[in-house]
């Protein structure tokens, strides 16, 4: 049978999500959860690998088992073996032709900017901390040219092994709620540290160190090393993943909110 899982984490003190030789990830802890479970090794697959630090409300994994177990076991069972960093959300039998990566048809992140003078104490590992004042309007305008389809290399890191740099962003909202500044983006999908670029560069136009147009030249450029910092990776959520009604996989948005 294969089963799909809705996955939440805070990506803190793990390497990210992949496993690794000589740091922990994400990916690791569960196997070995779901590997006790099942009484037999499981290997899993997810629908987006983030990086170090990055956190997740709704990421989305697939794996295959003969084990007779209901799927309020797999979720309670498997989340009582996870740290207390990870937990699963919900567990359902898919079809044998659903994968958690390549099935899927748009993913949605949420990159949480606190803005304040002071540095953040309770929340140093869950926000981006930005302690110049930001005109959300600014970053809100200069955002406009990012939305569509376009090549995004200027956004892309030099270490990401996509086959090319060309996206299509269907909504991009940014948000100001008392200090904290919310910036929603879904895509069909995205580039190694795009989200973080994106956020970077914003945030240059938000300070006033850029004008607005300036983002639509980086954007052209397609050129990482003319855009903005990439931004903290603690700032950073996977919060959808959307696939095709047909599976009947939940998606909706699980959007987290500190203030």
């Amino acid at each position: 049978m294969r089963i799909a899982m809705g996955i939440e984490y805070d990506g803190s003190l793990f390497s990210g999500w992949q496993r690794q030789a000589h740091a922990t990830g994400i990916q690791e802890v569960l196997e070995r959860a779901l590997s006790k479970v099942a009484d037999h090794p499981v290997a899993v697959v997810c629908a987006g690998r983030t990086d170090a630090g990055v956190h997740a409300s709704a990421q989305v994994v697939h794996f295959d088992s003969a084990a007779p177990r209901a799927m309020r076991a797999w979720m309670l069972g498997v989340t009582c073996n996870l740290p207390p960093e990870v937990c699963v959300t919900w567990a359902q039998p898919v079809a044998e032709d659903f994968h958690a990566r390549f099935s899927a048809v748009g993913r949605q992140y949420r990159y949480i900017i606190l803005n304040r003078t002071v540095r953040p104490s309770l929340l140093r590992q869950r926000v981006c901390w930005e302690h110049a004042p930001l005109d959300v309007a600014r970053m809100a305008e200069a955002s406009h040219c990012l939305i569509g389809v376009h090549d995004f290399s200027s956004f892309r890191a030099q270490a990401c092994q996509a086959k090319h740099p060309q996206r299509e962003v269907y909504s991009l909202d940014i948000r100001r709620h008392g200090e904290f500044i919310y910036l929603d983006i879904a895509a069909n999908a995205f580039l190694h540290h795009m989200v973080r670029n994106i956020a970077g560069t914003l945030m240059a136009a938000g300070r006033g160190d850029q004008p607005v147009e300036w983002v639509q030249s980086v954007l052209e450029a397609r050129d990482r090393t003319v855009g903005g910092i990439t931004a903290s990776a603690a700032g950073l959520y996977l919060v959808q993943v959307r696939y095709p009604e047909r599976f009947g996989v939940p998606q909706i948005a699980q959007l987290p909110c500190l203030g």
